[in-house]
């Protein structure tokens, strides 16, 4: 499967294209990173970049690359993420640096949350988030999402974030 072209506002988000894997790589080179088990090398960083693109193809979601629509500029990666360690699909973001604190991350966000609600017959999905990551656990909430202690994580003390697919908008 092809990831569908999403539009925003200020956003496109479209199917990743190989190009991106130097801003991934960048970033899990990156002390920005530490949230994401991270830093990591270039291979380890390309393992992780393919495993989640072919979702694509093996789950029907996964990862958009993120642009500018004004000027074609990579912003960043927001999508669908699950694993094999996993307990069930995940919203998740990064963006390049120049892009933090614009919401770039929520306004793509928000269009996959439309996405999936329209696409799936899921109730929720979550936001996996390691404890220390204020900022991401603020942009989960500032979502609408709810903090779900009855919600597995990966790792033991994860924050869970619920969202909510079923509920009227």
């Amino acid at each position: 499967m092809i990831a569908p072209t999403l539009q925003t506002e200020r956003l496109t988000l479209r199917m990743p294209e190989l190009a991106d894997f130097e801003h991934h790589a960048a970033f899990f080179a990156s002390d920005r990173s530490i949230h994401e088990g991270g830093p990591l090398d270039r291979l380890a960083a390309w393992r992780f970049w393919a495993a989640d693109v072919a979702l694509w193809v093996l789950k029907g979601y996964g990862p958009f690359g993120v642009d500018d629509r004004a000027t074609g500029a990579y912003l960043g990666e927001v999508g669908i993420y699950h694993g094999d360690d996993y307990p069930a699909p995940e919203l998740g973001w990064f963006v390049v640096p120049e892009a933090e604190g614009k919401g770039i991350a929520l306004e793509a966000a928000r269009a996959v949350l439309d996405w999936a609600k329209a696409s799936f017959d899921w109730p929720h999905i979550t936001n996996i988030i390691e404890p220390a990551n204020t900022r991401s656990i603020a942009l989960g909430l500032r979502l609408g999402g709810v903090i779900d202690l009855t919600l597995p994580g990966i790792d033991p003390g994860d924050v869970v974030i619920r969202h909510d697919l079923r509920r009227v908008a």
